[in-house]
């Protein structure tokens, strides 16, 4: 089975900026082929990682529902969608999961396209998930098993203790997680030892501190993919430092 990761946190913590950076890190350490899939309902790692998606599972949830074509099977349908739906790169593939269902029962679609992800991945070395705050989405892939679940954080008191809610989650929906941690992203300098306070204030397992890093935002702002900052950047430093330290040799 791949190794699998799993990345949460609330809006605004840098949490799919993150995501991307660990991509980036896997496929330069020549960890591949990795499986990236976006599972926040604000999908936008596609455009961290500069590519373009057309289709996504929400998508093939709502066209299963309207009907398939006669002379096709439901099964070979989701085959086929979920096909259509990975972006292929250099060293791992994107799939995104799409909004969250509306009006309606979704049950056999969820339960087909279950069954097309559980085979499809069997295919990587490695899994990346960027989800929102609720853990809904890894719930159902891979039987529920996640080797890493990295909760992202802002450099606040409000911020992680939204990530102590978030291990709570995982603990009320009985995800099988091998490790959970938190890293805080975007500190300013001098911030250390207070948020290493505050996470032993929430019985938090803290992994490290990524910087505040200006081109970031410069690269947010310019809409230029952020996997593609500069190895020198304070902040894939940081970054890359902590994957290195946190992730199995």
């Amino acid at each position: 089975m791949p190794y699998s990761i799993g990345l949460a946190g609330k809006g605004g913590t840098g949490k799919t900026t993150l995501a991307g950076l660990l991509i980036r890190y896997l496929v330069e350490g020549g960890r591949v082929p990795i499986l990236a899939v976006d599972a926040d309902s604000n999908s936008n790692l596609n455009e961290v990682l500069g590519m373009e998606v057309v289709e996504t599972l929400g998508d093939a949830r709502e066209e299963m529902k309207r009907g398939v074509a006669t002379g096709i099977t439901k099964d070979v349908f989701i085959e086929m969608k979920l096909e259509q739906a990975v972006v292929e790169a250099k060293g791992f593939d994107l799939i995104v999961m799409g909004r969250p269902e509306g009006a309606g029962c979704y049950c056999a679609a969820n339960t087909l396209l279950t069954n097309s992800l559980d085979r499809l991945i069997k295919n990587y070395a490695y899994i990346v998930m960027d989800n929102e705050a609720g853990m809904e989405h890894i719930s159902r892939l891979t039987t529920n098993n996640i080797d890493l679940l990295l909760v992202i954080s802002d450099p606040t008191r409000r911020g992680i203790q939204a990530a102590s809610r978030i291990y709570e989650l995982t603990d009320e929906l009985s995800l099988k997680i091998d490790r959970r941690c938190l890293i805080v992203n975007q500190a300013k300098e001098g911030q250390e030892e207070e948020i290493a306070k505050r996470a032993k204030e929430f019985n938090l397992d803290l992994a490290g501190v990524v910087p505040e890093d200006p081109l970031v935002r410069e690269f947010d702002l310019e809409g230029k993919p952020t996997v593609l900052l500069d190895k020198e950047s304070r902040a894939v430093e940081a970054a890359f430092a902590l994957f290195e330290k946190i992730l199995p040799a």
